[in-house]
C-alpha cells in the first residue's frame, strides 16, 4: 500500500499501541506513522498524545525509514505543486533556524530577481528561533495565507511568493510544527528532516539550498550533529530526485544585529539596499551564489555571487521584493520607509560591566530574550508583537569598555523587559584578549564530489 493509500484509507491501528512502541524504542512500520499523521492532521488524535509521541520520538530517536515514512506522509496530507508551466528553475532555501536570521527576506527576491522561480513555502518561530512568516507578518497589511491560486498568480507576475502551510500544502506539518514549539521537542534531527521535506517537496522544485545551522544559537549545537543533519536532509531530497546542497553555517552568536520580526525585516531590506551588517551580506550572497549553480544561472559559485551581488546593486533584488510585497497584500511603502513597520514605546540599553574584547554570545539565550519580549511564542495560544526585539551594538571580537552598550532592548512590557535583561546580561561573555572567530560557513555537504 503506499503512502497516499495509507493516508486516505481507515485502519485498525491504535494510537495508545503507536506511543508504546516507541517509548519502549521499537521501529515504527509506515501504516503506524501514516495513522498518527492522518489522525492528527483531521482532529482524530489529541494533542496530548501526539505530544506524548514526538517526545518518545525525541529520546527513543527514529531510523532512517522510519524519517523517509513520517516525511511521505506529511507531503502526501496535502497536494503536491507541479510547476512545469515555468520554463525557469525552481529553487528555494531553507534554513534549521537560528537567531537573526532573516536570510530568506533577501533571497527570495534575490534569487527572482536573477531569473529563478522561488515558490516559498516557511513556518513561524520555532523555540527560541524567529519564523519567517512572524517577520514578513510585521509588514502592515501583508498576507502569507494564500490559496494555491494566488500563489501561482505572485509567482507569474515576480518570480516568488513567501507562504506558509495551508490547507492545501503539507497541512500536516503545521499542526506538528506548531505543537513541537510547546513541547520541547524541537531538536529531533528527524522530526526537523520530516518538517522541512515535507513542505519543501511539496514546492514542486528542482533544487534546494539547505542552510544548516551549528552552534549556541542552533537546535544542532555540535557540528557533528549538524553534519549528521544535513546528510539525512541532502539524503532525503536527493532521493526524490531534486538537486540539494547543505552549507554547515555559523550560530555561536546571532546573525546580523538586529532580532525581532520587524527589525529583522528593516536589516534584510538594508542588504538589499546594498547595505546591511557585513556577515548577513556575505552570507546571503553564498547562500544566493549556490541557489544560482544548482539552478543553472551560474557555472561556478564565484559567479553566482558576482551575480547577485550585480542584482542587489542595480536595485533588481528590492524592487522584486516590492512588488511581492504588494502582490500579497502588504504595503510597499514600508519597504522605501522602514519606520512604517510596527515600532515598540521603550528601548534600554545594556551596558558591559568591564572593559576588554567580546569573546562569547550564548546565541540561545539572546533568541530566548527576544521570545520573553513578546518576539515569540511562550505557549501555542501567544501572539507574537512583530515590535519588540534586541539591537546588538557589538559582536564577538569587537572591543568594548565598561559602561558602552553590548546590546539595546525595545519592548513594550517592562517586566517583560526585565527578564530579558537578565537572559542577555549572562549571555555576554567579555575577555581581555580578542577570541579566535568562527568562519561564517562550515562547509558544504552534498555538491559533487563529496558524499
Amino acid at each position: 500500500m503506499s503512502a497516499r493509500e495509507e493516508f486516505s484509507s481507515p485502519g485498525a491501528i491504535r494510537t495508545i499501541d503507536v506511543i508504546r512502541r516507541k517509548r519502549d524504542g521499537h521501529e515504527l512500520l509506515p501504516a503506524e506513522i501514516a495513522h498518527l499523521v492522518r489522525g492528527y492532521t483531521r482532529g482524530e488524535i489529541p494533542d496530548y498524545q501526539i505530544s506524548a509521541w514526538l517526545m518518545a520520538t525525541l529520546l527513543r530517536g527514529f531510523t532512517r525509514a522510519e524519517t523517509a515514512a513520517l516525511t511521505d506522509s506529511m507531503l502526501h496530507s496535502g497536494k503536491i505543486l507541479d510547476l512545469s508551466e515555468f520554463a525557469a528553475a525552481k529553487v528555494d532555501k531553507h534554513s534549521t533556524g537560528g537567531v537573526g536570521d532573516n536570510t530568506s527576506l533577501i533571497l527570495a527576491p534575490l534569487a527572482a530577481a536573477g531569473g529563478l522561480i522561488v515558490p516559498m513555502i516557511s513556518g513561524r518561530a520555532l523555540g527560541h528561533t524567529g519564523g519567517t512568516l512572524d517577520k514578513l507578518e510585521s509588514i502592515p497589511g501583508l498576507r502569507v495565507d494564500l490559496s494555491l491560486a494566488r500563489f501561482r498568480k505572485v509567482l507569474h507576475a515576480c518570480g516568488c511568493s513567501m507562504i506558509g502551510q495551508t490547507n492545501e500544502i503539507a497541512p500536516a506539518d503545521r499542526k506538528f510544527y506548531s505543537l513541537r514549539d510547546v513541547t520541547g521537542t524541537v531538536e529531533s534531527p528527524h522530526l526537523i528532516c520530516a518538517s522541512i521535506m515535507s513542505k519543501k517537496l511539496a514546492e514542486g522544485l528542482d533544487a534546494l539550498v539547505l542552510d544548516v545551522k551549528t552552534g549556541s544559537g542552533s537546535f544542532m549545537k555540535t557540528e557533528k550533529d549538524a553534519a549528521c543533519l544535513a546528510e539525512l536532509l541532502v539524503e532525503t531530497s536527493q532521493r526524490m530526485g531534486k538537486k540539494t546542497v547543505a552549507l554547515i553555517t555559523d550560530m555561536d552568536q546571532p546573525l546580523g544585529q538586529r532580532i525581532g520580526n520587524s527589525l529583522e525585516v528593516e536589516e534584510g531590506v538594508d542588504v538589499l539596499k546594498g547595505r546591511g551588517p557585513a556577515d548577513l551580506r556575505d552570507l546571503s550572497l553564498e547562500l544566493a551564489a549556490w541557489m544560482f549553480h544548482l539552478g543553472g544561472r551560474a557555472k561556478t559559485i564565484p559567479e553566482g555571487r558576482d551575480l547577485a551581488d550585480r542584482m542587489i546593486r542595480s536595485g533588481k533584488a528590492l524592487e522584486t521584493f516590492c512588488k511581492m510585497v504588494s502582490l500579497q497584500g502588504g504595503d510597499p511603502a514600508t519597504i522605501e520607509d522602514p519606520s512604517r513597520l510596527p515600532r515598540a514605546k521603550h528601548r534600554s540599553a545594556i551596558a558591559s560591566a568591564r572593559s576588554g574584547y567580546v569573546s562569547a554570545i550564548q546565541c540561545e539565550d539572546v533568541g530566548t530574550a527576544c521570545v520573553v519580549l513578546g518576539g515569540g511564542r511562550e505557549t501555542k495560544e501567544d501572539r507574537v508583537d512583530p515590535s519588540v526585539g534586541i539591537v546588538l551594538h557589538k559582536k564577538v571580537g569587537d572591543r568594548v569598555a565598561a559602561g558602552e552598550p553590548l546590546c539595546t532592548l525595545v519592548y513594550n512590557s517592562a517586566s517583560r523587559a526585565a527578564r530579558a535583561k537578565k537572559l542577555i546580561e549572562r549571555s555576554f561573555q567579555v575577555a581581555d584578549a580578542p577570541p579566535l572567530l568562527r568562519p561564517l560557513v562550515h562547509r558544504v555537504v552534498g555538491k559533487p564530489g563529496t558524499s
